[in-house]
């Protein structure tokens, strides 16, 4: 297997990813106030602070990716 072939797909699915997170944008905008909402700089984000909303917003996107796959 050629490289060239895994670096391919991978492009096809980093083009493939503002479409589906256009179609999620719902679950987005609640992730970003999540995370917006933690206050400036990085000490106040904590991991698993917006766990809730960034799993809703995975979730969406594997769904869309799911309807899209050829």
């Amino acid at each position: 297997m050629s490289s060239q072939g895994v670096w391919l797909r991978a492009r096809e699915r980093l083009r493939r990813f503002p479409e589906l997170l256009a179609g999620c944008r719902d679950q987005a905008a609640a992730y970003g106030r999540c995370v917006a909402a933690t206050g400036p700089g990085q000490a106040a984000l904590r991991r698993g602070a917006c766990a809730r909303e960034f799993e809703a917003l995975r979730r969406c996107c594997a769904q869309a990716a799911k309807k899209t796959m050829k």
